[in-house]
């Protein structure tokens, strides 16, 4: 039976820093652009949910 040699490290001691570095920062860019389109388009998605849902009320109330 011979030893196998042990598995390696995907990156090395020195480089991950540098990649957990690297993931905060694409998080954060991820983050900073749903921020801004929320800020930007979320007053416009409000009015059409809002004028969706006054076609729907106005399309299913009884009138008496």
């Amino acid at each position: 039976m011979t030893n196998a040699p042990a598995p390696k490290s995907h990156a090395p001691r020195s480089q991950r820093g540098a990649t957990a570095t690297e993931y905060a920062l694409l998080a954060l860019c991820i983050a900073a652009a749903i921020v801004f389109v929320v800020f930007t388009f979320g007053g416009k998605v409000t009015g059409l949910f809002d004028e969706a849902n006054s076609s729907w009320d106005s399309a299913t109330s009884l009138e008496e």
